[in-house]
């Protein structure tokens, strides 16, 4: 798709039209009539946003701040050339390409990014273009065809080498080595491995002599806009001593991104074109003039791509262990080769307790695009990409100029049921993480199709788009892991309703439908929220708002934040004021009165910080958290028939008072519960039983 890839793309379009081919010229995306990736500079953007992600999540706006680079590439390549103009803070102190070498020790800003936007617009520019007078004092620009060079003091300093003369490559290698903010690759070959890795092993001749192993590379953050940089294992390496990159794979999709995109317009114009309600060259100017909503579009997929790597990478022991149960799942589905991939076989993995190791960035990365894919292909072999309460999902894919005018057409898209898998797929995946449906679907025996509407009722029903947009507007604003810290609590929201609704709802359950019962109710009990629970449950969340306002997070969704864990249990309270014909707020009252009288909320915050060591603690973890659930909704569905009149808030007292013989056995329980201090699950199961039995056969009769 760039301007050497473009023409064979118009040979194949023209080769493909002679046979009569339905895609037409969309069978190769970036010709003469379709987005020139270099022009947009889509790749390089998109690997920028993970760059971008990087240092925001090391405390550092690169947008807005100077930082250090070395390079590999020149101006005139697509990826390097787009990417050294994509902020006007950039210090490119030294960089390479086959030819050349230019180093700048100490770069006045402003003038070396003009400079360098001077050689990217000037035709086949190379780095001997560049004027020597806007070079630092010290700086050059080298042949790598030379014997020797002789360096300045000051790019001896810049680059930690001792000698006056030195080879080409052992400049390249220095700058490689030294202490700089960003390894900005937009070249090619790969010329970072591991130290156990042979030269031979990468299978990059060229590059054998420039080539460092990954804990040796010394910049704080390697942003791979190119293929094949580095090796995985290279990549492991390299995260493992400290650095930041995810993977080519992930950095370097817009560009995939892209075409798809295009490939998908095209075909829903080319309807229009044969329609007769468009000629050829209305749809090529409608889609030049859609470049940059199909960017936004595209860089809004590398946002969230990022950003669920980050979430995965903070996850806590549990989550590494979730992580390894579903590589293994997949492995052992026949989805995924382990070595391959790069991935730790078992005895690696027996070591890692030990050694508190995590997956690194580039592992999660390929965990990340075989969760997609697994998932992927089971919608897609699903009657889900059919539902047409997801026909305005299919519409998202598409920039806004075409929702507007052609949304019809594309809802008869002949690729909708793959946009609608794959904006599914990357929906879940991206918010709730890689193990999600797996684990769901093991617990309860639930079709992943299943498990992907009940999550879409989640979203939906409890607007989540708009607190994640609010979360990610924050940018910036406030430390990332307080972001991060704030969408894990959106996902034990997700994960606990999309839970209830699967045992709760009568399955293929209508996602439209659905979303309409709860919506309103929930958006009703989450304002009222602070004035439904007790004192103690409201000084407890407007502590947690405070703590996030402190880091600067805006007072409503600090809020909104901090009510999220109680506001999961509002699907119970909905659903009992729908079976019971009550006012969801009057049952509400009474729930969480219940709750909090009767210790189930109290249990339920014993069991979240109790220590979770295995799969098995967690699933106990989990099933005793749903059971007091069920247990706080029975005994407040009694309250309510036995009080179906007077004040709501003092309904729970009096039954208290006329059941005091029943109740007292559970507060005797959860008396010496709080006595012991330390608990552990064993003490929360028995807790249980006695909140189960007061709800069970015993429950206590009618208050007269």
């Amino acid at each position: 798709a760039d301007k050497g890839t473009a023409t064979f793309s118009d040979i194949a379009n023209e080769v493909a039209a002679e046979y009569g081919h339905w895609l037409g010229d969309a069978f190769a995306s970036g010709g003469s009539a379709g987005y020139d990736h270099k022009a947009m500079g889509i790749t390089a953007k998109g690997a920028w946003v993970a760059v971008k992600r990087h240092f925001r999540e090391l405390g550092k706006d690169i947008q807005n701040q100077d930082f250090t680079v070395v390079g590999i590439g020149d101006m005139a390549g697509d990826v390097f050339g787009n990417g050294m103009l994509l902020s006007k803070h950039i210090r490119l102190v030294g960089a390479f390409n086959h030819l050349h070498i230019f180093a700048d020790p100490d770069p006045d800003t402003a003038a070396s990014w003009d400079e360098r936007r001077r050689l990217f617009q000037l035709p086949r520019s190379s780095w001997t273009d560049y004027d020597r007078a806007l070079l630092s004092p010290g700086g050059a620009i080298f042949e790598r065809s030379a014997k020797s060079l002789e360096l300045s003091p000051e790019l001896r300093r810049r680059f930690a080498i001792a000698e006056e003369k030195v080879t080409p490559n052992r400049l390249i290698v220095a700058m490689l080595k030294v202490e700089v903010e960003l390894l900005w690759n937009g070249g090619i070959g790969t010329y970072v491995k591991a130290s156990h890795e042979s030269h031979a092993e990468v299978g990059d001749r060229a590059n054998d002599a420039l080539r460092v192993n990954g804990g040796e590379l010394g910049a704080r953050v390697f942003g791979e806009g190119g293929n094949l940089g580095a090796t995985q294992a290279g990549r492991i390496e390299y995260a493992l001593a400290g650095g930041r990159l995810n993977s080519d794979a992930i950095d370097n999709s817009a560009g995939v991104d892209c075409s798809d995109h295009e490939v998908n317009i095209k075909i829903l114009l080319d309807g229009v074109v044969e329609a007769g309600d468009m000629t050829v060259k209305q749809r090529n100017l409608l889609l030049d003039d859609m470049t940059w909503d199909i960017a936004r579009l595209v860089l809004r997929d590398n946002y969230l791509q990022t950003q669920a790597l980050t979430v995965l990478e903070s996850q806590g022991r549990t989550g590494v262990d979730e992580q390894i149960r579903f590589m293994r799942a997949i492995e052992h589905a026949g989805l995924l080769d382990r070595r391959l991939e790069g991935l730790p076989d078992d005895e690696a993995l027996a070591e890692w307790r030990g050694k508190e190791r995590r997956f690194t960035r580039p592992e999660l990365s390929v965990l990340l695009a075989y969760a997609k894919m697994d998932l992927h292909a089971a919608l897609l072999a699903s009657d889900l990409p059919d539902d047409p309460d997801l026909q305005d999902d299919l519409v998202r894919y598409f920039p806004p100029p075409l929702q507007e005018r052609f949304r019809r057409r594309i809802l008869d898209h002949r690729l909708r049921r793959e946009i609608v898998a794959t904006f599914t797929t990357n929906s879940i995946v991206n918010r709730a993480g890689i193990a999600f449906l797996r684990r769901l679907a093991e617990e309860g025996g639930h079709a992943f199709a299943a498990i992907a509407r009940a999550y879409a009722v989640a979203r939906d029903a409890f607007a989540l788009r708009e607190l994640w947009q609010a979360i990610e507007a924050l940018d910036n604003k406030i430390p990332a892991a307080v972001q991060t810290a704030m969408l894990e609590e959106t996902m034990l929201l997700l994960e606990r309703v999309t839970g209830w609704m699967l045992r709760h709802r009568a399955q293929p359950m209508a996602i439209g439908a659905t979303v309409a019962a709860f919506r309103p109710a929930v958006a009703a009990l989450r304002r009222k929220l602070p004035g439904l629970v007790s004192a103690s449950r409201r000084r407890s969340m407007r502590r947690a708002a405070k703590r996030y306002e402190k880091q600067g997070v805006p007072a409503e969704t600090a809020a909104q934040i901090a009510g999220l864990r109680t506001l999961a249990a509002v699907c119970d309270v909905v659903d009992t004021a729908q079976a019971m014909k009550l006012d969801a707020i009057r049952v509400a009252t009474v729930f969480f009165d219940v709750g909090e009288e009767l210790g189930a909320a109290w249990l339920r915050d014993l069991l979240g910080r109790l220590p979770i060591e295995s799969r098995w603690d967690r699933l106990a973890q989990r099933g005793l958290i749903e059971e007091s659930f069920r247990q706080q909704r029975a005994i407040a569905a009694a309250v309510l028939a036995a009080h179906d009149k007077g004040p709501a808030g003092k309904a729970t007292a009096v039954w208290i008072a006329a059941n005091a013989k029943q109740t007292a056995r559970l507060t005797a329980v959860l008396d010496d519960l709080k006595a012991a201090g330390a608990a552990d699950l064993a003490m929360a199961q028995v807790a249980s039983r006695a909140l189960t039995a007061l709800a069970g056969e015993n429950r206590p009769q009618p208050v007269p």
